[in-house]
Formats: structure tokens, C-alpha cells, sequence
């Protein structure tokens, strides 16, 4: 996408006899994403976009996902830049303010068509930004030989009465396990009356919420669920509660994706399902999403192509088309050919994208201390004051 800039003559002339140069016959539109799946899906979706655009054609560079939003800095003004690039929604904010990035130009079909919480996602500063390709969070995981669909609790106080019963009458199990430590879980049960980390969009920088009201009832309740799951905080991790689910030892478990082959491959017949709701809510509660998105670079030649392209990738069939590539969640709301997928599906229709304001570099350390302390029956209101000290200082 090197820009190149002809003498007004030659253009003129060019123009005369109908040949554009790189106008509108002969595009090529660059586009940055990752190898292991995400690669294949741009070279295939990129041959179905020709086919229906016969003038543009897409070329894929391998830049990690990680990566990405650094290097646009670099070689985006250089001129050497893609016209699409794949980056992780939290870096929204970088992009904006380095000017490196392109408003939604279709944001309110882009909005009509996905998730709430990609929406929000690829929002700044009342903005949208990108084209959300796949989301990611975590829900319920049940072992079906412990118990059945039917009988799933569907509020975490039904949840704690079927663990006391369950607990009581098998020895050495449990009926619910998780990662008491880890920030990543432990923040549903601070989403009551619609509190969210960091405010409503996740943008207010002066204070977390983590220490609202409604934080400090729902951590209230999470260490009060210490009766039905008596360990302590160090040794309730993920391994822990991984292991417990996958040899059986746990009638269900609060984890994501990545788990759906290591429980397959140990051979439990597993269900998986939205999150309990929290007491006095009617859904599931808020949990933290992670968003991959596709940019238009604010450098592009064509931005009006990239954008046409982008928007194609984030068609229903091309959606199903990179599940069924690189396994990864679609952004919209689909029926999978896949009972567990659909299951985090769910969730993520409940789901909060993971604010990207600079409190949370902050966030992750602070609340671990504070779920682990609060589980050790630490005070409640002073663990989270602390955790909202350590992430806007007030």
C-alpha cells in the first residue's frame, strides 16, 4: 500500500483512456493477521471476496496478533503498511490516539450484527472502530454423570445448595470448583445492578467500581461459597480445579474454551452452559470478553475497500466459515455445530469486554490479592478499597 504520486498530466491522460493504475481496477489490499488458522481463513475468505470483487485482490502477511498494533505504528506512516490488521480489542485506545486506525464506516449494521459485548469492544470515546471477527469468554462447565442438564443450577444460590447435598453425600468430591484467585472469574460476582469495571463502557478512568456496593455484596457472597469449596485460596488455582473436573471429582466448574479438548480427550461427557445468575439478577452475570478485531488502517489507499472487506469477514457465513478454521467463537450470535461451543456462546451474550483504559495494568495483581485475602475471610470492603487504591488511586 506505498503510496505513489503521478505528475496531474499523466494522470489526466490515464484517466482519458480508462486506465486507473491502482484505482479502481487492479487493488490489492494487504492485511496482517496471525499464523495457526487465522492465516488460512484471510487466504480463503480473501479468494471468495475476488471472486464477487474480480478488481481486488487479498494478500496476507503473517504479523502475530500480538504484535500488530506496535508495528502499525512504525510502518503504517512509513507507508509500508497493511490496509487490514488483526488486533486483540484492548489496544483500541492506543490506535485511536496514534491516529492509526479508521472509524466503523457501516457502524450501525456492524452494531445490528454482533454481539453487545463486541460492540462495546470496538467502541472509543463514544466511537466505533473495526469489525469485531471473534470473541472469547468462559461459563459453566458440568459433568453430566454427576449431574444431569436438568438439573444445573441457574442461580449461584441453588448452586450452593446442590454442593452442600452433593459434597455431603460423595467424599472427597465437590460440586462446584474454580480458581478463587483468578481476577479473570472472580469479577462476575462484582457485576450485580449492572456494576462493570471501570463504569458502565469501561472508560471511566477515575474510578474502578470494583469497590462499589453492589461489589462488596456480590464478594460477599463469593466468600461465603468457603463452605461448599473449603480450600485455601493457594491451593484452589486453576490447576487444581482443572484436574478435579477432568478425573471427575467435580460435578462442575467455571472455566473457558481452551478446555473443551483436554476434557473431550479425558472422555467426560460434559455439558457446558451460561454462568448462575447472581442473587436478585434474572441473567447470567457480566463475565470479562476478549474481542479479536479487524482494523482499517488509517494509512490505507483504499479504505473503502479494506472496509468493504473487513465488513465480509464478519458475514454470517464467513464467520461459520472461520470457526470452522480456526475453532475460535464467532462474534455474532450463530447456532455451531459444536453443543459446548454454543454453550460460551450463550455466555457471551452476557458477556463485558475487558477494559482497555490504563487502570487495568493495574487490575489484574491488585484483584488477585484481593479475591485471594477475601476467600481467607479478609475484610471485604478493605480488600477492594485497596484493589481500587491500586488501580485509579483514590
Amino acid at each position: 500500500m506505498r503510496k505513489f504520486f503521478l505528475p496531474v498530466m499523466l494522470v489526466a491522460a490515464l484517466f482519458v483512456v480508462g486506465a486507473c493504475g491502482n484505482g479502481d481496477d487492479g487493488i490489492t489490499l494487504t492485511v496482517w493477521e496471525s499464523l495457526g488458522g487465522p492465516d488460512e481463513f484471510i487466504q480463503q475468505a480473501g479468494e471468495r471476496f475476488t471472486e464477487l470483487h474480480p478488481h481486488i485482490t487479498i494478500e496476507f502477511v503473517n504479523v502475530e496478533i500480538g504484535d500488530a498494533a506496535t508495528q502499525i505504528a512504525l510502518d503504517g506512516p512509513a507507508g509500508v503498511g497493511p490496509d487490514l490488521f488483526g488486533a486483540p480489542h484492548d489496544t483500541l485506545g492506543n490506535l485511536v490516539v496514534g491516529g492509526h486506525v479508521l472509524p466503523t464506516s457501516n457502524a450501525n449494521q456492524v452494531a445490528g450484527q454482533v454481539m453487545p459485548s463486541a460492540v462495546l469492544a470496538t467502541t472509543f470515546d463514544g466511537t466505533q472502530y473495526g469489525y469485531p471477527i471473534a470473541s472469547e469468554t468462559y461459563a459453566l462447565f458440568y459433568n453430566r454423570a454427576l449431574v444431569s442438564s436438568a438439573d444445573v443450577p441457574r442461580t449461584f444460590e441453588d448452586l450452593i445448595i446442590f454442593s452442600h447435598d452433593f459434597n455431603n453425600a460423595n467424599p472427597g468430591m465437590n460440586g462446584f470448583v474454580m480458581d478463587v484467585s483468578a481476577a479473570y472469574y472472580t469479577i462476575v460476582f462484582t457485576t450485580a445492578g449492572g456494576n462493570r469495571l471501570f463504569g458502565p463502557t469501561g472508560a471511566d478512568m477515575t474510578n474502578s467500581f470494583i469497590n462499589s456496593p453492589s461489589a462488596v455484596e456480590g464478594m460477599r457472597f463469593f466468600q461465603n461459597m468457603r463452605d461448599i469449596l473449603d480450600v485455601p485460596a493457594g491451593d484452589m488455582n486453576t490447576a487444581f480445579a482443572d484436574a478435579a473436573f477432568a478425573s471427575g471429582n467435580a460435578a462442575m466448574h467455571l472455566t473457558g474454551p481452551w478446555n473443551i479438548g483436554p476434557f473431550r480427550d479425558a472422555g467426560l461427557d460434559f455439558g457446558v452452559t451460561t454462568i448462575p445468575s447472581l442473587p436478585g439478577e434474572a441473567n447470567p452475570p457480566a463475565s470479562f470478553a476478549g474481542t479479536r478485531v479487524m482494523f482499517a488502517s488509517a494509512y490505507s489507499d483504499y479504505p473503502e475497500e479494506a472496509q468493504m472487506f473487513a465488513q465480509f469477514l464478519i458475514s454470517p457465513e464467513m464467520q461459520q466459515l472461520r470457526y470452522e478454521i480456526t475453532g475460535a467463537l464467532p462474534s455474532m450470535p450463530m447456532e455451531l455445530d459444536d453443543e459446548h461451543l454454543n454453550g460460551i456462546l450463550a455466555q457471551l451474550e452476557f458477556a463485558f469486554p475487558m477494559p482497555s483504559v490504563p487502570g487495568m495494568a493495574a487490575f489484574w495483581s491488585a484483584m488477585e490479592a484481593a479475591s485471594s485475602n477475601i476467600w481467607e475471610g479478609h475484610d471485604i470492603q478493605e480488600q477492594l478499597d485497596m484493589a481500587n487504591m491500586a488501580m485509579v488511586g483514590n
